[in-house]
């Protein structure tokens, strides 16, 4: 097995993360037992999850992710996982957290509040990588930076990271750390994948730039590049099935970003590629997601345990100058379809 270094950390990781954010609702218990424990066998060894935890986001539910991943963690060695998590941070577009203290900060109060909170539902004691969430447009970049790295002074969080951020908000928050020597963020957490290369722009840039890892999230734009949306029927039990029938009009139109006409013929185009160069779309599009410099770890899904197998197969999967120039007019004929 391969391995990366996060951004200037210790943090060694495998090239895929298991992502956790079906754990609890789309997946049970037992079957996010499964899902663990066939990522291990296979040789990962880093895990994310968050506080508000299965999505999409629901009071009843929020919490419940950690808590699954804490009675796994108690069976296992902690040292032998790195474990990320990520404060929920302020009320932002779909992403409303509705977390059990209520909506949040991105403050000395919340952070620690959060992260105790996390500790205990975890059953573990420290943190490997704590990110934000979500950037906070009016909490000071100066306080959040201070408590975080009081946090990892006192041994309860190792790194630091964000996530959902852009260029100049990852820029800022570096310079202002390394200004007032602060812990820095070590990650950025982003959506990237085929039908979403914005990273490539200027985040990636700095990620290469500033020794920054990008860790991008849904390689496989939430299932669309599995294929399953472009068939005549999408299936009862997929999320964005799901999400459409949420009353949540920012749920719905978070499935709306995800599957449109421009993603599915991007998609379509795509899974033709896949068909010529004897390859599954999944493995596809999870290599891709990993082919760059600039990334330490892909965050994969997984709603049960079967569906690992063609994501894994990604690991050895090479992409050749000829299959990525296909890929790449795609992209041109069909510029950012997720907007």
């Amino acid at each position: 097995m391969e391995y990366r270094y996060i951004g200037r950390s210790g943090l060694r990781v495998t090239p895929i993360c298991l992502g956790t954010m079906t754990f609890g609702s789309q997946a049970d218990k037992n079957e996010s037992f499964k899902i663990m424990d066939k990522a291990v066998d296979f040789g990962i060894n880093f895990f994310d999850t968050a506080e508000l935890y299965p999505v999409p986001p629901s009071a009843h539910y929020a919490g419940s992710t950690e808590e699954i991943i804490g009675e796994w963690l108690k069976e296992r060695p902690r040292d032998s996982l790195i474990i990320a998590s990520k404060v929920a941070g302020a009320a932002n577009g779909w992403f409303v957290p509705p977390i059990r203290h209520g909506l949040t900060a991105v403050d000395r109060f919340h952070i620690t509040k959060a992260l105790d909170e996390t500790l205990k539902r975890l059953k573990t004691d420290y943190i490997d990588l704590y990110q934000v969430h979500w950037p906070d447009m009016t909490v000071p970049i100066d306080e959040t930076l201070y408590v975080l790295d009081e946090l990892v002074k006192a041994g309860k969080i190792r790194y630091i990271g964000t996530s959902n951020d852009s260029a100049y908000g990852l820029t800022k928050a570096n310079e202002v750390a390394k200004f007032k020597d602060l812990a820095r963020f070590q990650s950025v957490q982003n959506n990237f994948s085929m039908l979403n290369r914005r990273s490539l722009d200027e985040i990636g840039n700095v990620c290469k730039k500033e020794n920054i890892s990008l860790l991008p999230y849904s390689p496989l734009a939430g299932g669309v590049l599995t294929g399953k949306y472009n068939q005549e029927f999408i299936p009862a039990n997929a999320r964005f099935a799901r999400y459409l029938a949420d009353p949540n009009p920012r749920v719905q139109a978070q499935a709306k970003r995800f599957v449109n006409d421009r993603t599915l013929a991007s998609t379509e185009k795509y899974q033709q590629i896949a068909k010529e160069f004897g390859v599954n779309l999944t493995t596809l599009a999870t290599a891709w997601s990993m082919s760059f410099d600039f990334i330490a770890s892909t965050i994969i899904g997984a709603s049960n345990s079967s569906q690992l197998d063609v994501i894994f197969d990604g690991l050895n999967y090479k992409i050749s100058d000829e299959l990525n120039r296909e890929l790449d007019i795609v992209h041109q004929e069909i510029l950012y379809p997720m907007g």
